[in-house]
């Protein structure tokens, strides 16, 4: 009996690890994907981004980006739970339609400011649930604001 409690602690405390793996890559996988949106933005005069992404030069990598991630979604699937897939799926939604903005190339400054505040507050929906899944207790990291706090207190 006591080996076998071992035994299952052991698988638990593996799982844990892998979907804080999986968590993880796939996080870091769709904010870079975000990046290079943002990036391509910004070369299209969206504000709020720095260091400019022709789309000549940035659609390609955006594409090898989103295949990257539909591979890390794939893991998400696999050792996620129902809520976390619900927020990750909402998170990668709100990164494609910053992508069909930048594809339009048309966009106005009131959409893009809006739809980076809506992958924002998606991120921070999947950090929240992730966080529950791996019994992280306590309080998830402040929210993050779109435009940045300090980018209002400049021009005032």
């Amino acid at each position: 009996m006591t080996e076998r409690r071992t035994w299952k602690r052991q698988r638990e405390e593996r799982w844990d690890e892998k979907r804080f793996e999986t968590y993880g890559n796939y996080a870091n996988a769709l904010k870079a994907q975000l990046r290079l949106a943002q990036r391509i933005g910004a070369a299209l005069g969206f504000a709020d981004v720095a260091d400019p992404l022709p789309p000549a030069d940035g659609l390609a990598l955006l594409a090898d980006a989103e295949s990257h991630r539909a591979t890390q979604w794939e893991s998400v699937l696999l050792v996620g739970d129902a809520a976390t897939i619900a927020a990750a799926r909402r998170w990668h939604e709100t990164i494609w339609t910053i992508e069909l903005l930048i594809r339009e190339g048309s966009v106005d400054a009131v959409k893009w400011t809006r739809v980076n505040r809506l992958a924002s507050e998606a991120r921070d929906a999947f950090y929240e649930h992730a966080r529950r899944d791996l019994g992280i207790f306590g309080a998830p990291p402040p929210p993050g604001e779109w435009p940045r706090q300090w980018q209002a207190e400049l021009s005032d």
